[in-house]
């Protein structure tokens, strides 16, 4: 027997409501962000979806309703990312990898390491994690 809903009647779908298994990923065309992201907004709330038939295929496509045409991307003065990771040139930043300055970052810890590991005793109570830095 399925569940029971408020008014005592069973419900028909037996589901998980409200919950989505289903985990949002940034879709940058290279390092450029792009209006069909789930975390592209416009301020206006005039950003549609539409599909568009282009050489025999279909294709959405992002309009603006405010001036009618093509969505202008990250040029448009209403544009903005839900994470906050779109920059001004247009770049996103979710789809800039930080593993590169990591290393560079504990090279130059290293360097300027004075006192016998002082800097990696603070590094370590500031964030809490101290076996990174007792390599």
């Amino acid at each position: 027997m399925g569940l029971v809903g408020a008014a005592g009647k069973p419900q028909r779908f037996e589901g998980q409501h409200g919950s989505s298994s289903k985990e949002l990923k940034p879709l940058p065309i290279g390092k450029f962000c792009n209006q069909l992201c789930p975390f592209f907004k416009c301020s206006k709330n005039s950003l549609v979806f539409v599909n568009k038939v282009v050489k025999g295929h279909v294709q959405k496509s992002a309009m603006c309703r405010w001036i009618g045409d093509q969505c202008l991307g990250y040029r448009c003065q209403f544009a903005f990312c839900e994470r906050k990771a779109l920059l001004p040139n247009g770049v996103c930043t979710l789809a800039i990898r930080f593993s590169e300055g990591v290393e560079d970052f504990f090279k130059e810890v290293e360097k300027y390491d004075i006192g016998g590991g002082k800097v990696k005793d603070i590094l370590g109570r500031r964030t809490g994690r101290k076996d990174i830095y007792l390599e």
